[in-house]
């Protein structure tokens, strides 16, 4: 008669199938893989400068492929839309980070959201001053933290508690916004200023987006835009597309434009392309700014109502485009 020992699990073990289990759970289910960019819709003149306009698509090419290596590499789409993120927030060229506008009282003051669309997890910062990375924050807030949004002083000391450092207000600093300040305010208007953002379908099935901004030259201090309200300027749901907007806040946030974009797939059938043009041609007024979005299916579409939007797109079939304008 044969006897059966029962062998105890090791550590190892335990650790190995654990391994193989994680494995399971986040391997690709197909390498396909679309993302898509901006970094701002508004008045963009066709007499820039050749110059001028290489530098911008060259920046936008170097976004792109931060985002397309990570996807190509196994990376997530949250991965994928942080990292873009924050290189649009250290290039002086980008409303957001480094790049961020002036209030009327010459500070600085960002905002930023990030969401994922498995679960409709979603962090937020808003009118943090001394944050060299506001995309990161967001993110930190939303795995870190019961909330949505943290604002002023409560995210900035959120970020000390959690490790991240602060900068000087200096560090945002720079001479071309502080042009754009001054000029705006002899014209005693405001004016609609470019916001960065990112979509993505990763190669898991899952939807993620994310946008940052300075918000508007010129703006009140404490004024708080669309880009880090969840629903208004950014939006993710595995159901239907990710979406980022940029533009005029206030019309976005009226509009509840991000969602709304999902909402008319989700309850009238709407295909992503008559989603988005619906909100940006039929929804808003010309001039108000634009979006990108991308839909389960790895579809995707840039709309905006302005004279430019600086844009990009990049696909696992082998597209890869920057534009500005139509």
């Amino acid at each position: 008669m044969k006897i059966f020992r029962l062998v105890p699990v090791t550590s190892l073990a335990l650790l190995c199938m654990t391994a193989i289990s994680s494995a399971q759970m986040n391997s690709p289910t197909s390498k396909k893989y679309t993302i898509v960019i901006h970094g701002g819709a508004g008045t963009i003149s066709k007499s820039i400068p050749d110059s001028v306009k290489e530098t911008y698509l060259k920046s936008l090419s170097t976004a792109l492929n931060i985002g397309k290596e990570i996807l190509e590499h196994g990376g997530t789409g949250l991965d994928a839309v942080e990292k873009v993120l924050n290189y649009f927030e250290s290039d002086p060229k980008f409303n957001a980070g480094i790049g961020a506008v002036y209030t009327s009282a010459g500070t600085h003051e960002m905002d930023a959201s990030i969401m994922d669309g498995r679960d409709l997890s979603c962090g937020a910062v808003a009118g943090v001053q001394h944050i060299a990375h506001p995309i990161s924050l967001a993110r930190l807030v939303m795995e870190k933290t019961p909330h949505v949004l943290l604002a002023y002083d409560g995210a900035e000391k959120f970020a000390q508690s959690v490790g991240v450092a602060l900068v000087p207000s200096t560090y945002f600093d720079t001479p071309e916004r502080l042009k754009q300040l001054h000029e705006m305010q002899k014209k005693i208007k405001e004016g609609n200023h470019g916001t960065v953002g990112c979509v993505v379908l990763d190669e898991y099935g899952n939807l993620a987006a994310g946008t940052s901004t300075g918000g508007m030259t010129n703006k009140m201090p404490g004024r708080i835009g669309d880009s880090p309200l969840i629903g208004d300027g950014t939006y993710a749901n595995n159901k239907t597309c990710a979406v980022s907007c940029t533009g005029w806040g206030e019309k976005f946030i009226k509009n509840t434009v991000a969602f709304n974009v999902s909402a008319l797939m989700e309850y009238k059938g709407m295909t992503l392309k008559e989603a988005a043009d619906e909100m940006i041609y039929k929804r808003l007024q010309p001039d108000d700014g634009g979006l990108i979005a991308v839909d389960r299916g790895g579809n995707y579409t840039m709309p905006f109502n302005t004279t430019g939007m600086f844009r990009g797109v990049a696909t696992s079939s082998g597209t890869f485009e920057v534009k500005i304008w139509k």
